[in-house]
């Protein structure tokens, strides 16, 4: 198993991402015989070589603001083709958001490999099942350094 990390461009909060995929338009075609309807989805300029990896339960990681936030499984990936012609691949993601443990990260260009033990733990771990704190105070006191 495998992850990606990749900036959410745009994206200001968890909640803001969750609005935008819900508007989102299903890809042109299907997934190889699957339906795509209410799936949230992104293309990407270059193919994942380990791709299998990453479908065999792994998971995009969002970076939102400079820290990754959250995390959608990933069910499928497979080439694509642009509006314009270039070569892409689609990312079909789990329309479940988890918010995971904030952690900082620098800006990149594209996505990243990231390994499982590398990834911030879903908020929920640990037996964690109580409430989360709302997104805007999480973000406050992660600025304060004090989470």
């Amino acid at each position: 198993m495998l992850h990606m990390v990749k900036l959410a461009v745009g994206i200001q909060s968890i909640e803001d991402l969750a609005r935008r995929q819900s508007h989102q338009t299903p890809p042109v075609d299907d997934l190889d015989g699957t339906d795509a309807t209410g799936m949230p989805w992104f293309r990407t300029r270059m193919y994942p070589r380990r791709a299998a990896e990453i479908v065999d339960g792994g998971s995009i990681y969002r970076v939102i603001a400079g820290r990754i936030l959250c995390r959608q499984r990933i069910t499928a990936i497979r080439p694509d083709t642009r509006d314009d012609g270039a070569s892409c691949a689609l990312v079909v993601m789990d329309p479940e958001i988890i918010p995971v443990s904030p952690r900082a990260m620098r800006p990149f260009q594209g996505w990243r490999y990231l390994r499982p033990e590398d990834a911030p733990p879903d908020l929920t771990a640990n037996g964690h099942t109580g409430d989360v704190l709302p997104e805007a105070l999480r973000n406050e006191l992660a600025e304060l350094c004090l989470i």
